[in-house]
């Protein structure tokens, strides 16, 4: 019987951060999906950590730093993103946002009153930052409680509109009327698939909202033959008496999987003391808990039928998870990993999780965690969701938390983006 050795501490590389707080912005990405399911552009969503002028000044801080020092550039991975900017750093930073193009500022119908910064949102539109004007469930045509919005719609390359508040009808007429002025449009809190299947078949630019994290309802869940296969490797990897020769041979006859694998844990980004030249060495190297976890992020994160962003969100919940169980016992730490992975399965999978959970012989404490919401697994699962949701006030987060949840979020998304940029190659 082989033995395994203690998982090792995955080295970080230069690009990742050291420490879970030395991102200390709280932020999380909201992605804007296009009709191919395709990344079009993140919301950044910043938390306020308290009331007042001290706490709106370190934000305002921390956002220009972000800015500034490409923390906020890697966070999007160069993508197109938008932000909700105050007005203090619209009227005195505007010049950081001419260095970043990609980064984007959204208006509020508010703002049609302020002269200066109607004017300074000109000259950014002239620079050509995008701007998206948040409409919400306004009539773009409305003169109240605002005023007339012309003259922030004649600035705006995007719209952007609640589709959760609308009726169908109005819905449609509101894109339509939108889209012929040749504005992007964008439905926003799409947050389940009844307001999706409205919004699909519109011309939309782009749709956000929960949705994406959400199990569809199927009445009788079939897994396809791909799905089941997935889910036999992943119950394979579970035997306890897998050593490092069996892992390697688990996955033996998936070259493409084998040699994602390897290439990833050989980047840059790791600063790997030498080379690895097989999984058997891999396992040796990282530990047999470490590498089982690596080999089902891998085989999980090539699906190549479900959206990107979606799978990104399991890496990221599986990182966030075994971070957050720092001072658990290495096992535990381990099955956190596995917890925050198959936390989305049923998302994944398009079945319901006690369906899909099933076919995997899995700890009980992360079958408790992804049914029952119970064991010590679920506390931090419930952060998580939390954090994705901004919901930190529901769970009484302490400053010191929020800190701690800013540094693992950006450490995550950072993992999760070098990982799954080596799961979608596709081998010649």
């Amino acid at each position: 019987m082989t033995t395994s050795t203690a998982p090792a501490p995955l080295p970080q590389g230069n690009d990742a951060p050291s420490t879970l707080s030395d991102m200390l912005l709280p932020v999380v990405r909201s992605p804007m999906l296009d009709r191919d399911e395709e990344l079009f552009a993140y919301e950044l969503v910043f938390y306020r950590q308290g009331a007042g002028t001290d706490a709106d000044t370190t934000l305002l801080g921390g956002i220009v730093s972000g800015i500034t020092d490409g923390a906020i550039t890697r966070l999007v991975r160069g993508n197109r993103a938008f932000m909700r900017l105050s007005r203090a750093l619209l009227l005195e930073q505007t010049d950081i946002l001419a260095h970043t193009p990609r980064l984007g500022v959204i208006m509020d119908p508010f703002q049609v009153r302020d002269v200066a910064l109607v004017q300074r949102l000109q000259q950014l539109a002239l620079r050509n930052c995008p701007l998206m004007l948040d409409l919400g469930e306004l009539d773009p045509g409305a003169c109240e409680p605002h005023g007339a919005l012309e003259p922030l719609l004649r600035l705006a390359s995007y719209v952007r509109i609640d589709a959760k508040a609308l009726d169908a009808d109005t819905l449609a007429a509101r894109c339509k009327q939108l889209y012929e002025r040749g504005i992007g449009v964008i439905a926003g809190n799409v947050d389940d698939h009844l307001t999706y299947g409205r919004c699909k078949d519109l011309p939309f630019q782009a749709i956000q909202g929960r949705y994406l994290l959400v199990p569809q309802q199927i009445e009788v869940p079939v897994l396809t033959p791909n799905r089941l296969s997935l889910l036999r490797l992943m119950g394979a990897l579970q035997e306890s008496s897998a050593g490092p020769v069996e892992l390697g041979e688990i996955i033996r006859d998936d070259a493409v999987l084998s040699y994602k694998l390897l290439g990833c844990v050989n980047s840059a980004y790791f600063a790997l003391p030498r080379q690895l030249k097989s999984i058997q060495q891999a396992a040796i190297f990282f530990g047999l808990a470490r590498m089982r976890n690596w080999i089902n992020t891998m085989a999980l994160s090539s699906m190549d039928d479900r959206p990107p962003e979606l799978l990104r969100a399991a890496l990221i919940r599986a990182h966030m998870c075994e971070k957050l169980a720092h001072g658990m016992p290495t096992e535990q730490q381990d099955m956190a990993f596995m917890a925050g992975l198959l936390s989305l399965l049923d998302t994944l999978l398009c079945a319901p999780m006690e369906f899909v959970l099933s076919h995997l012989p899995l700890a009980p404490e992360i079958r408790e965690a992804l049914v029952e919401d119970r064991g010590p697994f679920a506390p931090l699962l419930g952060q998580i969701y939390a954090w994705e949701a901004g919901d930190l006030h529901a769970n009484q987060m302490q400053p010191q938390n929020i800190r701690k949840m800013a540094g693992a979020y950006f450490a995550a998304t950072q993992w999760a983006d070098q990982v799954y940029s080596f799961a979608e190659q596709r081998t010649h």
